[in-house]
């Protein structure tokens, strides 16, 4: 099975709803049937709708993609390319197509985010026991040491390769690369001539298209408090939408709740009101890696974000102080 990122590391908590696909409503003469493909990727699972004129089974395709994905992002892949330049002490050379495209998107949302998003997060990841090894901790974690290793400042790259400037800096695309992996076979699709599709690998969904005859895909968000149940759904048109939250990926040790969102900054693990955060953007690269930058930044600073970036929605799920689950939702979302 690929291993991009474990099972709970992205949280399974969106649900495709695709309503009306199922309810006994006729398609229209004219639609071509819906392709359906789903299987096992990155430690989680896909889902895959299309119209193709052709009726073409692509899944082996894309099952290739992805597995080539793995082999250049996944750090639970022992030689793929990130673990080979995580355990270099000099320049990294890029041998496949993907790893200089989510380098460019992580240093965007790094510098859009005063460092809220940095994928040099991985020494505090495997301290707090989240990555590959999966060691959890049980005591104290010294932040002070490990935020020395954490700075994406600390790597140069260009379109062919990527150095350190500092020995023992380590990357992790954990928080980024599932959305990339969406956008991948999504452009996929379209050069095939498929534009009428929706892609989802973990929870994280793109579309295009309407879905049928004045049909158009229905997501839902799951209610953090309440796990199984719905809170609200939306309509996801010609968009990308990801989510991140702390509420199922966490585990205790001697009374200490440790949670796998960790503030690069400080080096803490996030303790706050916001449960989760959804974000809506035109491609899944750029909500994913905003996603958990907005779950750091927390639910005023985002606001305040969002205010220059009206290509960006967000549903954020918080606590109230008086522990009730309360719902922000961004302008451009009231009317879905």
């Amino acid at each position: 099975m690929n291993q991009l990122r474990p099972n709970l590391n992205r949280i399974p908590w969106v649900f495709l709803l695709l309503l009306l696909s199922f309810l006994g409503r006729a398609e229209a003469v004219t639609e071509h049937p819906m392709v359906s493909l789903e299987g096992e990727t990155q430690g989680t699972s896909y889902h895959i709708k299309y119209r193709d004129e052709q009726q073409r089974n692509l899944k082996k395709e894309i099952d290739s993609v992805l597995v080539t994905i793995d082999n250049c992002l996944s750090t639970y892949v022992a030689d793929s390319e990130i673990s080979q330049f995580n355990r270099s002490e000099t320049m990294h050379r890029f041998r496949l197509p993907y790893f200089y495209p989510v380098l460019k998107k992580s240093e965007e949302v790094f510098r859009e985010t005063n460092g809220a998003f940095d994928p040099t997060v991985m020494p505090l990841v495997e301290a707090y026991g989240f990555g590959p090894k999966k060691v959890r901790s049980t005591g104290p974690v010294n932040v002070d040491s490990l935020l020395q290793l954490v700075g994406f400042r600390n790597v140069l790259f260009d379109a062919v390769s990527i150095r350190k400037v500092k020995k023992n800096i380590r990357l992790d695309f954990n928080g980024i690369a599932q959305g990339y992996s969406v956008d991948v076979i999504a452009e996929f699709l379209e050069r095939k001539g498929i534009n009428r599709y929706m892609v989802e690998i973990g929870g994280e969904i793109r579309t295009k298209g309407p879905k049928g005859d004045g049909q158009t895909w229905t997501i839902g968000i799951e209610n953090p408090l309440q796990p199984g149940k719905m809170q609200t759904t939306m309509k996801l048109v010609n968009r990308a939408m990801t989510t991140a939250g702390n509420y199922r990926n966490h585990y205790q040790s001697n009374g200490q709740t440790f949670s796998h969102i960790i503030n690069p900054k400080t080096g803490s693990m996030e303790q706050s009101s916001v449960l989760s955060v959804t974000v809506f953007a035109p491609d899944a690269i750029t909500a994913d890696g905003y996603d958990t930058a907005f779950f750091v930044m927390g639910l005023e600073a985002t606001k305040r974000f969002l205010a220059r970036r009206p290509d960006l929605d967000v549903y954020i799920l918080y606590t109230s102080e008086d522990g009730q689950l309360k719902a922000f939702a961004s302008e451009g979302l009231k009317n879905l």
